[in-house]
């Protein structure tokens, strides 16, 4: 695609703007309602308790993203990075029709970079109505969509939901369900049934795994995660390691939570190509 000097100048320029505004700057929200009242529209997806959001070309998903942080989350994950998206009500409330003229104004960029909206969390499928709502918004203005989720709640999106969704970030934390279970407090069979309709609904996924060292990184736990995504078959596009990082640690201090993971240490060089090779074996390109 040839991109004019007049538009990378816009772009530039509403990038910066963006910056600038960050966080929930610029979005509108609801005054006056009651507990019920919130919660029906939440239920209806007229409403969604927003985290915080950003403007940028990183990894999720192609292009300039617009990526939502919602708020709440089921998993308790040790590697987390934001404890401070766990609970809905930390958030912002968000009117629908706000999300979507922001999205809108962003048309143009999405167009030029071929980039689209994310949603992220927290995860975005705890207000499963508000995020289908936008993402059907979003399709219909022409511009590409993508879900960062666990699949841990993938039965609140419908199929005509998942017709919406252009590219699924699935977070496969653990091939193991022992293994799984100690990282998130979560059940791992959830996150299989959801990237098999991913599969069989014809869409895109890149798998996401953490390596954390003495806790995903057993060579047995890797064997069963790249098996779990030949389940998903052509629809993975590519695997991403993710090695385990302390970023997050200062938030869970802030927050006062116990951090399960105080001691550890990134993965070594040798570890993550290890586990590399290992999803390779398995036929997946790796990143």
């Amino acid at each position: 695609m040839n991109i004019k000097s007049n538009d990378l100048k816009n772009l530039h320029s509403s990038m910066q703007n963006s910056k600038l505004t960050g966080r929930l700057a610029g979005f509108e929200s609801p005054t006056g309602l009651s507990k019920t009242e919130i919660s029906q529209a939440v239920r209806t997806g007229s409403l969604g308790f927003v985290h915080s959001w950003d403007m940028s070309t990183s990894v999720d998903g192609p292009g300039t993203r617009m990526t939502v942080f919602m708020s709440g989350c089921p998993l308790r994950c040790q590697y987390c990075q934001n404890p401070d998206t766990w609970k809905m009500r930390d958030g912002k409330p968000v009117l629908l029709d706000a999300m979507i003229k922001k999205i809108e104004s962003y048309k143009d960029i999405f167009k030029i970079t071929r980039g689209g909206i994310t949603f992220s969390g927290g995860e975005a499928m705890m207000q499963s109505a508000f995020v289908s709502k936008v993402f059907e918004a979003a399709k219909n203005m022409g511009i590409h969509t993508c879900l960062d989720t666990s699949g841990f709640l993938g039965d609140r999106f419908s199929d005509r939901d998942l017709n919406n969704v252009d590219l699924c970030l699935l977070d496969v934390k653990s091939g193991d369900e022992k293994i799984y279970r100690e990282v998130t407090g979560g059940e791992l069979q959830p996150t299989i049934d959801f990237g098999k309709r991913l599969a069989a609904a014809g869409k895109k996924i890149w798998v996401r795994f953490v390596l954390v060292p003495d806790l995903t990184d057993d060579e047995q736990n890797v064997e069963k995660t790249a098996k779990i995504c030949e389940l998903f078959a052509e629809a993975v596009e590519h695997v991403d390691v993710l090695p385990f990082h302390q970023l997050g640690r200062a938030k869970w201090h802030e927050l006062n939570i116990p951090y399960p993971l105080e001691k550890t240490k990134s993965p070594s060089a040798e570890l993550i190509n290890r586990v590399k090779k290992q999803f390779e074996n398995h036929g997946f390109v790796v990143y």
